[in-house]
C-alpha cells in the first residue's frame, strides 16, 4: 500500500472512530465517554506517527468533533439518568460551556481566557455521575450534593486543565516527550491519588446498592416500543414549548460554534440560527403529526434516516425558494443536516424517557450520604 493510500486509511479510520464511538454513549456511557476522550487526546499523535498528512486544518475539525460527542453525551443523559437533580446540574454545565464557546468563536477565537471562565465541567461531571452509577443509585443524592460535586470538579480538575491547555498552551504528549521529569512526576501523582482513594476514601464508602454496572439500563417498560413512545409524544401534545426551545437553542449553538470553527463555512450566525430554528420546528411538527397517527420508526437508526430524508428535501426546496442563499443551503446546509437530524431525532426519542425515569410517581427516596462520609460528606 502506497504512502498516500496509507495516509488516507489512517485518516478516515480515525475520523470514523470519532464519529461512531460517541454513538455508544447511549448504551455504554462510561466506557464510551472515556474512549471519546482518549481518541481526542491521541488522534493527532496517530496522524503524526503514521502519516505525512498536513494537519494545519485538522485542529478546527478536532474541536468540531469535540462539540459533536459532548452534544450526544448530553442527549444520552435524557435516556439514562435517573436523578433529576443531577440532570439539571449537567444541563446547566453543558449550556454554560456552549454559550462560552460560542462567545469565544464569535469574538475571533483569540480570547482564550474565555475558555477558562467557561470550562468544560460537563464532561467530567458526566463521568463522575456514571462512576457513581456503576455501584450506587444516583437517586440517593440531593441537589446540593450534586452541585457540590460539580463545584469540586470545576475548581480542582477543570480550571487547572483549562489553564494548562488554553492559557499556557501546553500539550500533554508533547510535554511528556520534551520534559524529562514530567512523566515520572505524573506517574507519582497518579499513584498518590490512587493511594489516597484506596486507603482513605474506599474504607469510608457506603455499601454499594448493586453489582458493577457499566451498561445503561434498558428503556422503561412504558416507552420500550414505538406505539408507547408515540402515545407519550401525543400526551405531551405541543410543538411550541420548552422542549422545542431547548432543541432550537441546542442545535443553533452547536451549529454556530462548528460553523465558526470549520474554515469552509461562511454562513452568518443569524442565517445558521434561523435555518436551524425552521428545520427544528418543522421536524417537531412532523414528529407530533406522525405520533398522532400512530406512526413512526421503531428503531433510532430508522428514525434518523427518515428524518434525514425530510431535512435534505427541505434543504433542496430552500435552495430553490431562496436563490440568493443557494450557496449556504447547498453547502453549509448539507454540512449541518447530519448533526441537526441526529440531535433532533435522538432528543425527541429520549426526552420523554427522562420524565419517566425521574418522575415515577413515588415519593423521593431519602438521601443517604454514601460517597464518602466524613469530610467529603459535608458536600
Amino acid at each position: 500500500m502506497g504512502g498516500d493510500s496509507l495516509d488516507q486509511v489512517v485518516f478516515w479510520g480515525v475520523v470514523a472512530a470519532r464519529l461512531l464511538v460517541p454513538l455508544l454513549v447511549f448504551k455504554y456511557p462510561l466506557p464510551a465517554i472515556v474512549a471519546c476522550m482518549l481518541l481526542d487526546g491521541v488522534d493527532q499523535t496517530v496522524f503524526q506517527t503514521f502519516t505525512s498528512l498536513d494537519l494545519s486544518h485538522y485542529q478546527s475539525y478536532d474541536k468540531a468533533l469535540d462539540i459533536y460527542y459532548l452534544a450526544l453525551a448530553y442527549v444520552a443523559t435524557m435516556r439514562n439518568w435517573t436523578s433529576r437533580p443531577a440532570f439539571e446540574v449537567a444541563r446547566f454545565l453543558f449550556f454554560y460551556r456552549l454559550v462560552g464557546t460560542t462567545i469565544f468563536e464569535l469574538t475571533g477565537g483569540t480570547h482564550r481566557w474565555l475558555l477558562l471562565v467557561f470550562p468544560n465541567t460537563f464532561e467530567y461531571f458526566f463521568i463522575f455521575y456514571e462512576i457513581v452509577r456503576t455501584r450506587w443509585d444516583p437517586k440517593r443524592f440531593s441537589l446540593r450534593w450534586w452541585i457540590a460535586a460539580a463545584a469540586v470538579i470545576w475548581i480542582v480538575v477543570k480550571l487547572p486543565q483549562e489553564a494548562w491547555i488554553h492559557v499556557f498552551k501546553l500539550d500533554l504528549t508533547d510535554t511528556m516527550r520534551d520534559v524529562a521529569w514530567f512523566t515520572p512526576a505524573l506517574v507519582l501523582a497518579v499513584l498518590a491519588l490512587a493511594a489516597v482513594f484506596w486507603f482513605a476514601v474506599r474504607p469510608r464508602l457506603a455499601p454499594p446498592d448493586h453489582a458493577w454496572q457499566l451498561a445503561a439500563d434498558p428503556l422503561p417498560a412504558e416507552l420500550d416500543d414505538e406505539r408507547e413512545r408515540a402515545a407519550a409524544r401525543v400526551a405531551h401534545g405541543k410543538v411550541f414549548d420548552r422542549w422545542l426551545l431547548e432543541k432550537v437553542v441546542l442545535v443553533a449553538l452547536v451549529s454556530v460554534i462548528i460553523a465558526n470553527i470549520v474554515p469552509s463555512v461562511t454562513a452568518t450566525p443569524l442565517a445558521i440560527t434561523l435555518s436551524c430554528a425552521v428545520l427544528v420546528v418543522v421536524n417537531s411538527f412532523l414528529g407530533l403529526w406522525t405520533a398522532r397517527r400512530g406512526g413512526g420508526a421503531e428503531s433510532a437508526a430508522a428514525a434518523f434516516f427518515v428524518l434525514s430524508g425530510i431535512n435534505i428535501g427541505l434543504v433542496l426546496v430552500a435552495s430553490f425558494v431562496l436563490p440568493t442563499n443557494e450557496q449556504f443551503f447547498l453547502t453549509a446546509g448539507f454540512f449541518f443536516v447530519f448533526l441537526l437530524t441526529l440531535i433532533v431525532s435522538l432528543y425527541d426519542r429520549y426526552r420523554p424517557v427522562l420524565d419517566v425515569r425521574t418522575q415515577d410517581g413515588r415519593p423521593p427516596a431519602p438521601v443517604r450520604r454514601a460517597i464518602p462520609t466524613g469530610e467529603v460528606e459535608s458536600l
